[in-house]
């Protein structure tokens, strides 16, 4: 389980030191991606990549006819100003 910051109430003086501490600090503030397993984040783009391809190469022409019917009929009502 990550490790929670206490919320400690700082004074207002505390509080403006901590502020401008942060703001002059030289070095970059730590992401939030260290969090993510490596692999995982591999894996997930692998899919990603190929993902698009391989729905549209199982598409029969019917269904891709459909698909298609679908996007324009959105892209219609969207210009028109209302959503079905």
């Amino acid at each position: 389980m990550p490790e929670r910051s206490r919320n400690r109430k700082l004074d207002l003086n505390q509080l403006a030191k901590q502020l401008v501490d942060e703001a002059t600090r030289d070095e970059p503030l730590p992401t939030t991606d260290s969090a993510k397993d490596p692999a995982a984040v591999e894996l997930g783009r692998r899919g990603g990549l190929k993902g698009g391809k391989a729905r549209a190469a199982s598409l029969t022409s019917a269904e891709r006819s459909a698909i298609a019917k679908k996007a324009a009929a959105a892209r219609w009502a969207a210009r028109q100003g209302r959503e079905d």
